[in-house]
């Protein structure tokens, strides 16, 4: 990732965290339907995109500051900074 095409927070990731199970858990909690998942690069939480109707990984991005997602969809392979709205391939 360590690209000088990137931002600082993309870059900074080393190592990919992938998505331990295909859920998001807060919609499970919470009874919601999601349509595709996000995994933090900080901690490895799998949640709902932007395009789900609670949106659940932007809302854990801003309560924790954590910057990086990438997509947990199968055949995507992508990398999102929240902070600089970059994205970048892997």
């Amino acid at each position: 990732m360590g690209s000088n095409n990137v931002c600082s927070h993309i870059g900074a990731v080393k190592e990919l965290k992938f998505a331990k199970e295909l859920v998001c858990e807060e919609c499970v909690k919470q009874n919601t339907e999601w349509v595709h998942l996000r995994t933090c690069q900080t901690c490895g939480k799998t949640l709902c995109c932007d395009s789900s109707p609670e949106q659940h990984m932007s809302k854990h991005c801003k309560a924790t500051s954590h910057p990086v997602v990438i997509s947990s969809e199968l055949g995507e392979r992508w990398l999102y900074c929240y902070v600089d709205d970059q994205m970048a391939e892997y």
